[in-house]
């Protein structure tokens, strides 16, 4: 496959991160719900292992494609029918860098709050000590990755949908 699965010339693994990004937030909406209001702790500790195992494999997997495959996101985006201006270009990378804030420090915040859950939480999941700490880097992180998923969407759409 040249281009990506979205219709418009990406590749593969930016439609794929892209789908994700749109995925990730109702799921992660829904562990907290687990959490929150069903009171379900293993759901919710497992649903946020395999997110965060899920992700990282998908974000590794994409900065190959686009660092190593494709020589960087520029090399991607001039593979548009419809090339971009100059100022278009110039938009789409400071989307990009307000992007790249949230999608850098978001991995750091999940690890962390991943981590230290697995450190001070017991097993099986309960209330601890830990609990309110887990819950200001829970919703740090929920906030970042969602921030991630808005920002990479609005790129997506600067880079490769508008003035298509």
């Amino acid at each position: 496959m040249e281009y990506g699965f979205l219709g418009y010339r990406s590749t593969f693994m930016l439609d794929f991160v892209v789908s994700a990004l749109v995925l990730i937030v109702p799921l992660l909406l829904f562990s907290l719900y687990s959490v929150k209001i069903k009171r379900n702790f293993s759901l919710h500790k497992k649903l946020q292992i395999v997110l965060g195992a899920v992700l990282l494999v998908a974000v590794t997997a994409f900065e190959i494609d686009v660092q190593i495959m494709h020589g960087g996101w520029q090399n991607i985006v001039n593979q548009r029918e419809v090339p971009l201006t100059p100022e278009q270009f110039n938009f789409a990378r400071n989307v990009l860098y307000v992007h790249l804030v949230f999608a850098v420090s978001t991995p750091l915040f999940w690890a962390t709050t991943l981590f230290l859950a697995l450190k001070r939480i017991p097993n099986p999941p309960a209330p601890c000590a830990h609990s309110k700490l887990h819950q200001k880097l829970g919703w740090i992180s929920t906030i970042d990755i969602t921030l991630t998923s808005l920002t990479g969407l609005y790129w997506y759409y600067v880079a490769f949908i508008a003035s298509a």
